[in-house]
C-alpha cells in the first residue's frame, strides 16, 4: 500500500534516509525543511504549518531535532524550543486533524547507569539538557491526544553525514593512532535501517486505527559495543591500519555528561510492528557502501 508521508526535516541523516528508503518502499514523501516548518517558530505558527499540509497525508514523521548535546548545556532555551515546545505544537495539530504521528527520541532520556538493556517503560532520568528536552517532547506527544508512536534510538550513523563513522575515517587519514572512549556502551544504528523501521511504524499507524499510542526502541541489533570497539570495526572494515587506544570517558571530558550504558531493548518494537532490526554490522557495511556510490 502506497502512502503519502510527510517528514519534518530535510537535510539531516535520518531525513535523507527517510527520503531514500520511503521512495524505495513505494511511498510518496513530502519533506518539510526549515523554510516550510521552523521548529524554533512560535507554537501557533508550527501548528498552522501542520494544518497546511497537503490533503491525504497518511502520517507525519518528526525527523528533525536539536541534537547538539554539548551546546545544549549553554543553549537550553533553543534545545527546549526545538525538542519540547515544537513537538508539543505538532502533536496538538495532529490530534485535532487525526494525523498519525511518529516522533523520534533518544537514549539520552535515561541516566546510563543500568546493567541490562533499557525497556521502553523503564524510569527516565536524563543527565543533561539535551535528554531532558527530548523527554519533555515525549511527554508532550503522549499527553496531546494524538495517535502517535515514539521511537527512541541511539548512536545513529550513515556513510556521508557528520557522525562517528565519518569522523573516524577522516581522522585516520592523517593519524596512525586515535584515542577512543571504551567505557560507554551501546548499539550503533544505521540511518537507513532506522528509516525503514520508522516508515514501518508510520505504515502501521496509518492502516491500523486501533494501534495505541506507545513508546518503543529502535537500534541496530547484535552485541552491544563501546565506541572504541566501533572504531576498531570501522578500521577493520576499511583495511586501515589505524591503532585504537582505549581510554575512559574521564580522559575525554565534555560539557554534557554521556550515558555510560545506552543499550535499548528493541523487543517491543519488533513484536508490535513485525519488523526485525538488522545487526549493526550490516549497517556498517551499508554505510561504507554509501561512501563508494
Amino acid at each position: 500500500m502506497s502512502l503519502r508521508l510527510a517528514i519534518i526535516g530535510k537535510t539531516g541523516q535520518l531525513a535523507r534516509a527517510l527520503l531514500r528508503e520511503g521512495e524505495d518502499m513505494g511511498h510518496e514523501i513530502i519533506a518539510l525543511g526549515r523554510d516550510a516548518l521552523d521548529l524554533t517558530a512560535p507554537p501557533q505558527e508550527i501548528e498552522m504549518a501542520v494544518e497546511m499540509l497537503p490533503s491525504g497525508v497518511g502520517a507525519l514523521i518528526i525527523a528533525a531535532a536539536y541534537t547538539a548535546v554539548d551546546a545544549a548545556e549553554s543553549d537550553a532555551d533553543t534545545a527546549y524550543a526545538v525538542n519540547a515546545a515544537a513537538p508539543a505544537a505538532i502533536a496538538r495539530a495532529c490530534a485535532r486533524h487525526d494525523i498519525p504521528l511518529v516522533h523520534i527520541s533518544t537514549d539520552y532520556v535515561f541516566d546510563g547507569e543500568a546493567d541490562q538493556p533499557y525497556m521502553p517503560d523503564d524510569d527516565t532520568d536524563p543527565p543533561g539538557v539535551y535528554g531532558a528536552s527530548k523527554l519533555d517532547g515525549e511527554l508532550a506527544v503522549l499527553s496531546s491526544g494524538a495517535r502517535a508512536v515514539i521511537l527512541r534510538t541511539s548512536w545513529v550513523f550513515d556513510g556521508t553525514g557528520k557522525n562517528f563513522l565519518t569522523t573516524m575515517l577522516r581522522l585516520s587519514e592523517t593519524r596512525d593512532e586515535l584515542r577512543v572512549v571504551d567505557d560507554q556502551i551501546g548499539r550503533p544504528t544505521y540511518a537507513g535501517h532506522l528509516a525503514r523501521a520508522v516508515i514501518k511504524a508510520a505504515e502501521t499507524l496509518a492502516t491500523e486505527p486501533d494501534l495505541e499510542t506507545s513508546v518503543h526502541h529502535v537500534t541496530g541489533g547484535g552485541e552491544p559495543i563501546s565506541w572504541a570497539d566501533f572504531a576498531v570495526a570501522i578500521f577493520q572494515s576499511t583495511d586501515r591500519n589505524t591503532r585504537v587506544e582505549r581510554i575512559p570517558g574521564s580522559e575525554y571530558p565534555t560539557p554534557a555528561e554521556r550515558p555510560s550504558y545506552s543499550v535499548l531493548d528493541t523487543d517491543s518494537f519488533e513484536r508490535t510492528f513485525r519488523h526485525p532490526l538488522p545487526e549493526w554490522q550490516k549497517g556498517l557495511a551499508a554505510a561504507l557502501m554509501e561512501r563508494t556510490e
